[in-house]
């Protein structure tokens, strides 16, 4: 039985879920916790080719995007996640198989069997933090960061359906988050749902 906790942040590039990742991550470890704090896709080899396809914009057939994700996920759980949790380590990743069950499930995969062979091959995250916003926001806020939009996940007619995916989850470990607040207002309630939930902090 695994002794650390595993908490996913999830929702649409530009909901301030990395931010938020850093903010409870270092709230964990002033309150004394072993924190370890990671992402998806990882820097390993599967990793740098999915950033480099969305970066690029080029189209893939989406069974060979999700055997990309899905192998970058298996070295991360092996190497990074599943040693941390067996240590006793908080550990949370900015991304997770929810990820791909909206994002995968986007291009036309069946997010409803992603999820099935994802939670029956992965470990449970403890709590997944959903950050909900509206495409049309995500868009501007990740456009006023001065970098450009990732031609193969950033649209937006794509990003509705990725909204809509994530929508439609309804999992006892996830909760929502309305990322549209300020950013302190959604760490103040990142903070109440990890105390409910975990019993932490």
């Amino acid at each position: 039985m695994k002794q650390g906790r595993l908490l996913a942040f999830e929702g649409l590039d530009g909901c301030g879920k990395s931010t938020q990742v850093a903010a409870l991550a270092r709230a964990l470890r002033n309150a004394g916790h072993e924190v370890l704090d990671t992402r998806e896709p990882t820097d390993g080899p599967a990793g740098r080719r999915i950033r480099a396809l969305a970066r690029s914009g080029e189209i893939v057939a989406p069974e060979l995007e999700l055997r990309w994700f899905v192998e970058d996920r298996r070295a991360h759980v092996a190497a990074v996640i599943h040693p941390a949790l067996e240590s006793g380590r908080l550990v949370l990743t900015d991304r997770y198989y929810l990820s791909t069950v909206a994002y995968q499930g986007a291009r036309g995969l069946d997010p409803v069997q992603i999820l099935r062979d994802s939670e029956a091959e992965f470990p449970l995250p403890d709590l997944a933090l959903l950050f909900e916003i509206e495409p049309e926001v995500a868009l501007e806020r990740v456009g006023g960061r001065g970098q450009p939009l990732d031609a193969a996940f950033e649209q937006r007619e794509f990003l509705e359906r990725v909204a809509a995916n994530y929508r439609a989850l309804d999992r006892p470990y996830l909760a929502r988050i309305d990322a549209r607040r300020p950013e302190d207002a959604v760490h103040a309630a990142v903070v109440g749902c990890v105390r409910e939930r975990l019993g932490l902090l």
